[in-house]
């Protein structure tokens, strides 16, 4: 039988044998240990769009405060002469200028029609031009610093598209918790319809390369006004709520930036 015996302050410690059956280790055990359930592929393949093999580049430019208005006008010329070479498989999205957030920043999304391959004979093309070089070089000379990530984009989100302007765009960045990517996409795929009225949605990336875990919607709008008022009719919308609530756990860090396009930018 069981008996009490006395410990210090008071505390009472019943002594008694711990003796489990087979069957019920496995139930004690299952207190202790967590099952995860196989995942059956890579949450790069099972959000990301599969009747396209885009691959994007997002770029994140920040110039000395001097020289904003001459970067403006070389990566114009650049991207343009780019765009009229068939050679090069890639496309500029947008460009922008960060308006609030990071002072004198630009922000350049990359399309890579065809994926990795695309990116790499890209790359290697950009490389043995000398003009391109004598570019960069130029343009060195105006940077404080850069940094870029390699993106795909969410099955559920509109494929960004020019679009006429004037529009603002806000990027709203969030670094999420690792392993939290398919849930995130899971609730997304569901509150992104709360979000199409407006037109106000442009596309949707998830980091590949880079800074991991991080997830960047594009938004546009006619100001910032608009923007208050397209995000308060959100909340009115029955569903939308829910999806705050489910996915504000999943985030680490969140940031928004508003953004002005450059007059070469397709997103204007």
């Amino acid at each position: 039988s069981s008996q009490l015996k006395p410990l210090a302050h008071g505390v009472i410690k019943r002594d008694f044998p711990l003796t489990l059956k087979s069957s019920d280790k496995g139930w004690f055990r299952s207190l202790f240990v967590h099952k995860v359930d196989a995942r059956k592929d890579a949450h790069s393949n099972l959000l990301s769009k599969k009747e396209t093999s885009n691959l994007y580049k997002i770029q994140f430019h920040n110039v000395k405060p001097e020289c904003l208005e001459a970067y403006n006008s070389l990566e114009a010329e650049v991207q343009k002469r780019l765009h009229q070479d068939q050679d090069y498989p890639c496309e500029v999205v947008g460009s922008w200028n960060t308006w609030y957030g990071e002072q004198d920043q630009a922000v350049h999304l990359w399309r890579y029609r065809g994926g990795y391959p695309a990116l790499t004979e890209c790359l290697k093309k950009l490389n043995d031009n000398q003009e391109y070089l004598a570019f960069r070089r130029e343009r060195a000379k105006m940077l404080i610093s850069r940094r870029n990530q390699l993106l795909l984009e969410f099955s559920f989100w509109n494929e960004p598209l020019p679009r006429p302007g004037p529009n603002l765009y806000e990027m709203r960045t969030y670094c999420l918790k690792p392993g939290t990517m398919i849930e995130w996409g899971n609730h997304w795929a569901r509150a992104i319809r709360y979000r199409q009225k407006n037109n106000e949605a442009v596309g949707g990336f998830f980091s590949q390369i880079g800074d991991l875990y991080v997830v960047h919607h594009l938004w546009a709008y006619e100001s910032l006004q608009s923007r208050q008022e397209t995000r308060n009719a959100a909340w009115l919308k029955e569903g939308w709520d829910v999806n705050v609530y489910y996915t504000v756990p999943l985030i680490r860090s969140m940031e928004s930036r508003i953004m002005i396009p450059t007059s070469s930018s397709p997103l204007q």
